[in-house]
């Protein structure tokens, strides 16, 4: 039973095998949908069309549809912007800064969270499009001249944005897709219909479990996470630049972007516990999403509460401590006091008050009562957002210029339409993807997890019936081992004598199989620094010149070519190129293209990504030799020794 160190608590319950986990996981693909799952899909379906007829209906009939005003000219949709933003930061950080800091409980969580990451940022980035009212022209938004040869201000919050939430989307992409490599080829091997054999087989890029698969692998998904994880921080940072660079008061402050960032994490956690305690119960996952997952993500809820908690302290100590009357009136009068009194104490009853009962053990591993409670969360950071747009500009600095924001129909149906896009995608996703990181689980059970030998006959090469008798006619050799020590033996008195050609198949990465192979370091961080250079020189020739020379933009007496207000770009484009780089190295080192390989026609072999262990030589290799290689193998420990067919 694997444990926690620090807690001494299984991060998986009994002792499965690592069939067993297969079996689990890809049972819930295999089967015919449970009853609930289709009712569900319909009705998050008809929601989600209800919100896209909206959304079509707003852009024919024009942004006047919404409660927008003179001088509430933001209210639900960056309300809503904001919010969904904010729920998709749970996953690259469970996925990124979790996997950096070697934290294994994140494991049976990532996979659902990084989908609700991608789901969320797809819901987010509705409201950007729509809300600049004339869609035909959002091309506007790109950094590339109009047809009146008008380039865009690159010194704009506004654009940084496009930059953040783009780069965010596609690195949360890329992260994810990689992510689902390996347990895609276990679809493969375990499918029995020719035409999902092909499908999985294309999404698996002739992965093969090898260890030259996997140590280039591991490397990737490091690197990824290493540039995702200032990417989480600078996308709500970036976010709250909207309005803390602006000179309203309520938004002009600097405690914004910890603010955020914190915010961000509080209501994505939150909106993780909300999806896994029902799919934990309706898909029977309590041996893999133990209560210890849950006990942990409601301490970072709790401690990203209590930071939410002292920047609304701080908010108010700074706007009495300023001396400013209209900070002070934002504070003490519009929102504590004002027509959106009501907004305001919600938020503090649900995002300050509510976290606080997280200080009961009791509670954190209560799984339902964790979800009532993650729901109030999301309703305080709905109300947040909210407070934080609204109340500061309905009351400006000139009482003449005041107005009260009313939703409409239109504004909050959209809304509810979103939930419906959110809630389909995801449907689909625990319809077709595997929820939980197979081979992250089989990494972290015991060694004695192994499934018990099957029986099977123990073949002597040179007497397989068929042609393939000759070492020309044969593409290599495999053999099977009982477990990941005795692979490293095997692979070990393979190399000391002299073979090159040759790899070790597991089901999970084996860390240390790269000295016993004789491999070098893997050499994907090369191609992640090539593309984040090529992305810092064309983020500085994409702002430099534009500004400088074809179209510049004086703002506040500063230079049209100050650097400063182009870190944003710099860094986004730059993480942005890194990450294809990376993605890039992946592939051309571990020749994940290479979709038909001998291996991949052994029946045997198809068991790698489930739960064996096995060598393969090539037989190109100068030192292959049939009986030579097979007694090498079985005194090696190898069994069920064969050849591969050409």
């Amino acid at each position: 039973m694997t444990t926690n160190v620090a807690s001494r608590e299984p991060l998986v319950l009994g002792e499965p095998t690592y069939q067993d986990v297969t079996e689990k996981v890809c049972g819930m693909l295999d089967r015919k949908p449970p009853k609930w799952w289709l009712p569900a899909f319909l009705i998050a379906g008809a929601v989600a069309t209800m919100g896209l007829v909206l959304i079509v209906y707003q852009i024919v009939t024009g942004v006047g549809v919404w409660g927008l005003n003179n001088p509430v000219g933001w209210a639900w949709d960056i309300t809503n912007f904001v919010f969904w933003v904010g729920i998709g930061h749970a996953g690259t950080l469970i996925s990124a800064i979790l996997l950096l800091l070697r934290q294994k409980w994140r494991m049976s969580i990532n996979r659902a969270a990084e989908a609700m990451t991608l789901f969320a940022v797809s819901c987010a980035g509705i409201y950007p499009l729509i809300h600049v009212g004339r869609v035909w022209c959002v091309h506007f938004l790109a950094p590339i001249p109009n047809h009146l040869a008008i380039w865009p201000n690159m010194k704009s919050p506004l654009l940084w944005d496009v930059f953040a939430i783009t780069t965010y989307a596609i690195v949360s992409l890329l992260f994810w897709d990689v992510g689902l490599i390996p347990d895609i080829a276990t679809l493969r091997d375990r499918a029995k219909k020719k035409s999902m054999q092909i499908v999985y087989g294309v999404f698996a890029l002739g992965w093969r479990s090898g260890q030259r698969n996997w140590q280039h692998y591991e490397m990737a998904c490091l690197l990824l996470a290493g540039l995702a994880t200032p990417l989480v921080i600078s996308v709500h940072t970036i976010v709250s630049f909207d309005f803390a660079t602006s000179v309203i008061p309520g938004w002009h402050t600097t405690i914004f972007p910890p603010y955020f960032v914190a915010g961000a994490i509080f209501s994505g956690f939150a909106m993780v516990i909300t999806l896994l305690v029902p799919v934990r119960k309706l898909f029977k996952l309590e041996a893999v999403i133990t209560v210890k997952h849950f006990d942990n993500m409601a301490k970072v809820i709790l401690a990203t509460g209590c930071m939410v908690g002292l920047a609304y302290l701080t908010e108010f100590f700074v706007a009495w401590y300023s001396g400013n009357p209209f900070e002070s009136f934002v504070f003490f009068e519009s929102r504590m006091k004002g027509p959106y009194a009501s907004a305001y104490w919600t938020m503090i009853a649900c995002n300050v008050i509510t976290p606080q009962l997280l200080w009961s053990k009791s509670i954190r591993r209560n799984p339902w009562a964790l979800f009532a409670l993650s729901i109030f969360v999301n309703i305080g950071m709905w109300f947040e957002r909210f407070v934080i747009i609204v109340t500061s500009l309905s009351a400006d600095l000139l009482p003449g210029s005041w107005g009260m924001f009313y939703p409409t129909w239109v504004d909050v149906l959209t809304f509810v339409g979103t939930f419906g896009i959110f809630g389909s995608l995801f449907l689909l996703f625990l319809r077709f993807f595997p929820v939980i990181p197979m081979h992250e689980i089989k990494h972290i059970l015991p060694k004695t997890a192994t499934t018990p030998d099957d029986g099977a006959p123990d073949v002597e090469p040179y007497a397989v019936p068929g042609p393939v008798r000759e070492a020309q006619e044969t593409a290599g050799m495999v053999a099977e081992f009982p477990d990941e020590d005795a692979l490293k033996k095997g692979a070990a008195a393979l190399r000391d004598q002299g073979f090159q050609q040759f790899d070790a198949h597991s089901p999970y990465p084996i860390h240390g199989m790269e000295q016993a192979l004789g491999q070098p370091r893997s050499a994907v961080g090369r191609y992640t620094l090539g593309g984040a250079v090529i992305g810092l020189v064309l983020a500085i020739s994409m702002t430099y010149f534009p500004s400088a020379d074809f179209y510049p933009l004086y703002v506040a007496g500063k230079p049209a070519n100050a650097w400063p207000a182009f870190v944003p770009i710099y860094f986004e484009l730059a993480v942005l190129l890194g990450a294809f780089g990376t993605l890039f190295g992946l592939f051309r080192l571990a020749n994940l293209t290479e979709w038909y390989h001998p291996t991949l026609k052994n029946e045997r072999f198809a068991r790698v990504t489930d739960d064996r262990f096995m060598l393969a030589v090539d037989a190109q290799d100068p030192r292959f030799d049939i009986k030579r290689t097979a007694m090498l193998l079985r005194e090696a420990g190898g069994k069920r020794v064969t050849l591969l067919e050409v």
